[in-house]
């Protein structure tokens, strides 16, 4: 009944953001084109010379075979043209899987070119294999993890990217979508148990002090939130939404912060739980100095995940600048950098912090004495300390007095 509960807690959360759809509006509704799947059957290539210096074009006629769509199973022919630029030439050979991109009139075919490979066959038998490890080496932890994946995904497609494009406030909605996200793992994981609360209010303590630490220091260096490209397509969109791009990079930061955090928490109030287990008499002084020292070993290891993890992801645009000698005091100044920097040190430090929220609240929770259950035993010979009972309230069937008694209950 409690996963139950749980999982129901969930799908309210999750249907309430589809209240939070996209604005329509008429280029919303009315897209310019379709997306097909298609199958290259044949490859015909004609070479000639480019209009870049030392480059060769390359034609292709491509005849393809549509999988999907009204059109399934037709036969066309895609011209697909190539300059040499290896980051916008396609090659294609009979066997490739493609994606069309389609402008339909009157359920006819207007115009069709190829818009890319069909990548997600590859990338769904990764996602397979991930699924199958978790359930073999997790087991029932393992079906847990990919149900809060699920309800992480869901609540990112139908809940925070729905409000952010109507317009809410960025920051206050990641919060709270993160606050439940965290909330929902941590039950379906942990359960309900002091173990999850404290790892909950650990996690929402770091991430708030990563987005205020990421809110403070970009409002202070002027960062501009057009750090990436796409930020600034966003003010093309067809439904002419005014977002706060400062917002946008802060709760990019926050969401960035949360795996890390959540798994900090959770470690070291799992890692509490058990010495509790182990020394029941341990004090809340004893349980928070071995949640800090759990939290101090895994500090390190994750603070250089999340560095590394941002510093992977920039490794051409550093290789750009060592390349071309570019001096330090502009390369740290540059708005990309200082965004990039921002973002490790802000979730790096919100990391940090969970560490003492999540002892102290775990020390405190796990260590609360429980009240104890008083059951009456109907029969004689169960143990004294397993009930205080007074001998007046225990019922006596007939030949109670023949009836053979422990040492240590009282004859009348």
């Amino acid at each position: 009944m409690k996963h139950i509960r749980i999982l129901l807690i969930a799908i309210i959360f999750l249907l309430a953001g589809t209240m939070a759809r996209a604005p329509e509006g008429e280029a919303a509704q009315h897209p310019e084109g379709e997306v097909f799947r298609a199958r290259v059957l044949e490859v015909k290539e004609t070479t000639g010379e480019s209009a870049v210096q030392d480059l060769v074009k390359t034609s292709q006629l491509i005849t393809v075979e549509i999988l999907t769509g009204p059109l399934k199973g037709k036969k066309i022919e895609v011209p697909n043209a190539t300059t040499g630029n290896p980051a916008y030439d396609l090659h294609f050979q009979p066997g490739d899987q493609v994606i069309l991109w389609a402008e339909m009139e009157n359920g006819r075919l207007r115009d069709v070119f190829i818009s890319d490979y069909a990548r997600d066959r590859y990338t769904r038998y990764l996602a397979i294999a991930f699924i199958l490890c978790l359930f073999v080496i997790g087991g029932r932890k393992g079906i847990k993890a990919v149900v809060t994946l699920g309800i992480t995904g869901l609540a990112i497609a139908f809940v925070l990217l729905p409000l952010l494009l109507k317009g809410y406030n960025p920051i206050g909605v990641t919060v709270l979508v993160c606050a439940a996200v965290s909330a929902l793992t941590f039950a379906v994981v942990g359960g309900i148990n002091n173990k999850s609360i404290a790892a909950i209010i650990g996690t929402t303590g770091g991430v708030l002090v990563a987005g205020l630490l990421a809110f403070a220091a970009g409002t202070a260096a002027r960062l501009t939130g057009f750090a990436e490209e796409e930020a600034a397509m966003l003010l093309y969109i067809p439904q002419e939404t005014f977002f706060d791009f400062r917002g946008l990079l802060f709760a990019g930061i926050i969401i960035g912060a949360l795996g890390a955090v959540m798994d900090v928490a959770m470690s070291i109030a799992s890692a509490i739980e058990e010495v509790k287990k182990a020394n029941p008499s341990a004090g809340r002084l004893t349980l928070v100095r071995a949640g800090m020292n759990v939290g101090k070993d895994v500090m390190g290891t994750m603070s250089n995940t999340l560095i590394l993890a941002y510093t992977g992801s920039a490794i051409p645009m550093l290789l750009l600048f060592m390349a071309y000698q570019t001096p330090l005091l502009k390369v740290i100044n540059l708005d990309l950098v200082a965004t990039e920097i921002v973002r490790a040190l802000a979730g790096s430090i919100g990391l940090i912090i969970a560490i003492p929220i999540t002892a102290l609240t775990a020390g405190f929770l796990i260590n609360r004495p429980r009240k104890r259950r008083f059951v009456a035993k109907k029969y004689p010979e169960a143990p004294a300390s397993r009930g205080r009972i007074k001998q007046a309230e225990v019922p006596e069937p007939d030949g109670w007095a023949n009836y053979p008694r422990p040492n240590n209950l009282p004859h009348r």
